[in-house]
């Protein structure tokens, strides 16, 4: 059956939308091989590269192409819906008939702008709702059955698309809740993925369940020829093969088909949920993997000290950071500060009357470092150091670690080195009715293919823990 222009249109603006994200993914991938190239110093493309550069140029014509169609196909459907109205306004016309007025057994009715049957402003809490629907079920109650009969008309008029949804379910006696009473649902709160973020991130594969990466383990060498025409320096080059697995994070929610086809945004609440959830399960898993994650692969800086103080720790900071540019050279820098957020409200209540002897470019002299004000959690660095590094604040770090169980660590890195493979379309969705059909439940499951490594050089990450990093006292 066909819906209405409404309807049409609707389906056209959600074309439209994926067009033009189908664009942007295009100039993203692009620009995300272009980085890397320029990260490695390449100045040409490998030819794997120059084929896939090629087909998101021709994938994004092609986006380009379809979004100028779309458009075009909108704006006459929204020119016919303009003629639609203009012609129901006519039809409503009021024009002198010059017929005999009213005797006093007609009946006159007059349709103005009507309250809907439940507001906020008389029941802020939704109590009168919950309660008609307590008496009608219960009771049968014919005032009840009236109002929420009433509301739901209301429904059927202003949010249509919410009770569309309930095809084939029309034997389910359900309600729609009032709008007000879910827009200030709390969705849960997350750790998310502060530190993922800034790691240096790559597009995924398509196949394989690893990606190998050549460490080179014992490099060539030169040295000073004794004489003239006698042999030089030689020594074998030797690489190891670095393997690094693809895992995958993921969770699953089974909602019953009344909430999703009955509620209001049940579905996509869920769905977000789950997103957080494989989010903060990845930054996790970044650093605190046995084996490959951050904390494990870190070379460890021991800070010990019954009372710790921000000027303590801060040498301590500048001590990893220098044990990252001793064993990376000129592969890498210290870029980033990654801590706790309690550890970062901690330095930032510190008090001192000595100040760095050098201090990093635009930072006040007479100041440990600087925040952003605009910055939150997981919405990029925090602040700056002295030494210029930029601070990440991640809550995926550990705090009951240590003797006391109560420690946490803070970690130096060269974000350059922090390589993280991702599907440029993670995370992913499957959204199933089978598997629970029988109780009338659909699976909605989120995942997200990675991979990851801190491990191309040896100690290229370091971390500052032990007694010093203990819950601090504000």
């Amino acid at each position: 059956m066909p819906g209405t222009i409404d309807d049409l249109i609707a389906s056209i603006e959600v074309e439209l939308e994926a067009a033009q994200k189908r664009l942007k993914k295009s100039g993203a991938e692009v620009q995300l091989i272009l980085d890397k190239a320029q990260q490695d110093g390449r100045s040409n493309l490998s030819a794997e590269e120059d084929q896939r550069v090629a087909e998101l140029f021709a994938a994004r014509d092609q986006a380009r192409s379809d979004i100028t169609g779309i458009e075009n196909k909108l704006a006459t459907t929204n020119k016919l819906k303009t003629e639609e109205m203009e012609r129901e306004a006519k039809q409503k016309e009021f024009r002198e008939t010059h017929t005999r007025p009213p005797q006093p057994r007609d009946r006159m009715v007059t349709v103005g702008n009507e309250e809907r049957t439940y507001r906020k402003d008389q029941d802020p809490l939704g109590k009168g709702f919950l309660m008609d629907i307590a008496r009608q079920y219960s009771y049968q109650d014919v005032e009840s059955a009236s109002r929420l009969a009433r509301h739901m008309q209301e429904e059927r008029v202003e949010r249509a698309e919410y009770l569309q949804r309930a095809v084939g379910t029309g034997a389910f006696s359900g309600l729609t809740v009032p709008q007000y009473l879910t827009d200030m649902y709390a969705p849960a709160t997350a750790a998310l993925r502060p530190f993922a973020d800034v790691c240096n991130r790559h597009p995924l594969p398509d196949s394989g369940m690893s990606i190998e990466i050549s460490r080179i383990t014992t490099a060539t060498d030169a040295g000073i020829q004794a004489t003239q025409n006698t042999a030089v320096t030689n020594q074998d080059m030797d690489d190891t093969q670095l393997s690094v697995p693809v895992q995958t994070a993921a969770g699953q929610q089974t909602i019953s088909r009344q909430a999703i086809d009955r509620g209001t945004g049940i579905e996509d609440v869920a769905f977000q949920d789950l997103f957080n959830r494989v989010a903060t399960r990845l930054d996790s898993t970044l650093l605190n993997q046995a084996t490959n994650g951050l904390s494990a692969v870190a070379q460890a800086n021991a800070y010990t000290d019954g009372t710790p103080t921000g000027a303590e720790l801060y040498p301590k900071i500048l001590g990893a950071a220098a044990g990252v540019e001793t064993n990376l050279l000129a592969m890498g820098a210290p870029t980033h500060a990654v801590m706790h957020s309690r550890r970062w409200y901690w330095l930032s209540s510190q008090m001192s009357n000595t100040w760095p002897m050098i201090n990093s470019v635009n930072l006040p002299v007479q100041a440990s470092g600087t925040l952003d004000p605009n910055s939150s959690y997981a919405s990029g660095p925090r602040g700056v150091l002295p030494n210029g590094m930029q601070v990440v604040v991640d809550n995926n770090i550990v705090t009951n670690l240590g003797v006391g169980t109560n420690e946490d660590e803070l970690y130096v890195v060269p974000a350059s080195e922090c390589h993280l493979w991702e599907d440029p379309n993670a995370p992913l969705f499957i959204r199933a009715e089978q598997p629970a059909a029988a109780s009338l439940g659909v699976l909605l499951v989120a995942y997200s293919y990675f991979a990851y490594t801190f491990g191309r050089y040896a100690n290229g990450m370091q971390k500052v823990g032990g007694t010093g990093m203990v819950t601090p006292a504000f």
